[in-house]
């Protein structure tokens, strides 16, 4: 589904990825774990166009798509989610679901997007209730399934998800994670995800690899990378189980 291969990225002078290889297969939930600056966002942000690549190369369903626009990689099957809840915040929550699901508009027509929008509505209920407000008016969990629902409705084959449960309430990083899981499981979606609560990432995780300065230094499956010594105490600590719990 995904390959990267030898990538390296940079912030002006400054070398974020370091000849980063990984792969990820179809319908795999995989993440990537590390401490702040370690480059997981911006591997994210090179393999959906949001920041160039400036050398190795990126395979989306065995097709080199360097230089490919954010905008066009959507056509072909990929979603961002960003950090920070990155939604039209003057518009209403349904207006930002009808811009989420432009492709359905044109490809299937009006009532096609209606038809999702309603799963969508069946997925997060909340959101129904909250359709004619305006997004930004609304909490943090709830602009973040907001954003998760505008990437859901292009329809992905590959998702990326930049720390979907950063500032949300226990409860609501649950449901958020149970849901990923649910539309991984029945749409046989890819998942590549960066998640500041590592056990919650690794419990749905069919893997996962390390990230230090920019560079790949680990990967193993998700069960053995939470019983391996050096993750626990750099990332499975105390409170972040009990958060999960």
């Amino acid at each position: 589904m995904l390959r990267l291969v030898n990538i390296n990225s940079y912030y002006g002078l400054v070398h974020v990825l370091k000849n980063v290889s990984m792969h990820i297969d179809e319908g795999e939930i995989v993440t990537i774990l590390g401490a702040n600056g370690a480059g997981k966002t911006t591997t994210l942000r090179t393999i959906s166009g949001l920041h160039p690549l400036k050398g190795g190369s990126i395979l989306f369903n065995g097709r080199d798509i360097r230089g490919i626009p954010p905008e066009k990689l959507v056509g072909m099957g990929m979603a961002h989610v960003p950090e920070g809840r990155q939604i039209f915040r003057p518009m209403s929550v349904y207006e930002n679901l009808e811009l989420g699901g432009h492709i359905i508009y044109r490809q299937f027509g009006k009532k096609q997007l209606k038809t999702d929008i309603e799963e969508m509505f069946e997925r997060f209920p909340i959101l129904e209730s909250r359709k004619k407000q305006y997004a930004g008016t609304m909490s943090g969990g709830e602009q973040q399934m907001l954003a998760i629902a505008m990437a859901l409705l292009t329809r992905p084959r590959l998702l990326l998800l930049d720390e979907p449960s950063m500032g949300l309430a226990p409860l609501i990083i649950k449901d958020i994670f149970r849901l990923i899981g649910e539309f991984q499981k029945e749409r046989k979606m890819t998942v590549l995800l960066i998640e500041q609560n590592a056990n919650a990432a690794l419990d749905i995780a069919d893997r996962g690899y390390v990230m230090e300065t920019g560079r790949i230094v680990l990967e193993e499956d998700a069960k053995s990378l939470k019983s391996n010594q050096e993750v626990k105490r750099a990332y499975l600590g105390k409170d972040q189980k009990e958060i999960w719990e």
